[in-house]
């Protein structure tokens, strides 16, 4: 993959080069079947909404992506595949900076994507890299695909939730938490991702949704400071 962008950044992709690469970024499975045609109706499928309203232009791009693949019923392929793309971005220095390189001249960008993921990728993922090259994008990549997982953990009624400590959590200790956490959500599904960070020198914060508990010593401390101390000048 190096060597699709060694030198000029404005290089194309050499063919064996982007059958190695679109190897690698699409999930190892068969892709999803060709879009549906679009309704005959002037606006969009209220069947085929997104579940929960999402805003910003990255947020746009993925409720579109979320109604086609709807629409086409390959909501789980289509996340697979955008999964796997923010998956070798993140890893392949040469392919993300492509994804945000400016001096590339759009048109470039779309041709080149078409190439590489054309008949690799469903159409949908397909149309949705060639919408963002061809509307100079690229760089919100990331955005859009966080929020398309984001709709997509709606839609299965799951709840993100961070757990951060001091120091690794017990089996029984993780266990509590969660069982506490599923009692707040009621029945949706909490999907729990464990943290380590020092700095809160004990006890636990606490991320659910747009919910945030910051049960850590080190806010109490904090909290201590701040009535003995009163506020900082930065805070007045």
């Amino acid at each position: 993959i190096k060597a699709m962008f060694s030198g000029s950044t404005r290089a194309r992709f050499a063919p064996a080069a982007v059958r190695h690469f679109a190897k690698k970024a699409a999930p190892k499975k068969a892709a999803a079947p060709p879009a549906a045609a679009a309704p005959a109706s002037s606006g969009p499928d209220p069947a085929h909404a997104p579940p929960i309203k999402l805003f910003g232009i990255h947020a746009r791009y993925a409720n579109a992506t979320y109604s086609a693949a709807s629409a086409n019923g390959s909501l789980d392929a289509v996340e697979a595949e955008l999964l796997a793309i923010q998956k070798t971005a993140s890893e392949n220095a040469a392919f993300s900076s492509f994804l945000s390189d400016p001096t590339i001249d759009p048109s470039s960008k779309e041709s080149q994507l078409s190439d590489l993921f054309g008949g690799k990728m469903s159409s949908i993922t397909t149309n949705l890299m060639s919408a963002l090259a061809g509307n100079a994008r690229l760089s919100e990549t990331g955005k859009v695909v966080s929020a398309y997982t984001e709709l997509m953990k709606a839609k299965r009624g799951e709840v993100a939730a961070v757990i951060t400590s001091a120091a690794p959590l017990s089996k029984a200790s993780a266990d509590a938490v969660t069982k506490a956490l599923a009692g707040k959500v009621g029945d949706k599904k909490v999907v729990l991702t464990m943290s380590v960070d020092p700095t809160i020198m004990g006890g636990l914060t606490v991320q659910i949704g747009d919910e945030f508990v910051d049960l850590s010593v080190a806010s109490r401390i904090d909290a201590v400071s701040r009535t003995i101390n009163g506020p900082q000048l930065s805070e007045l």
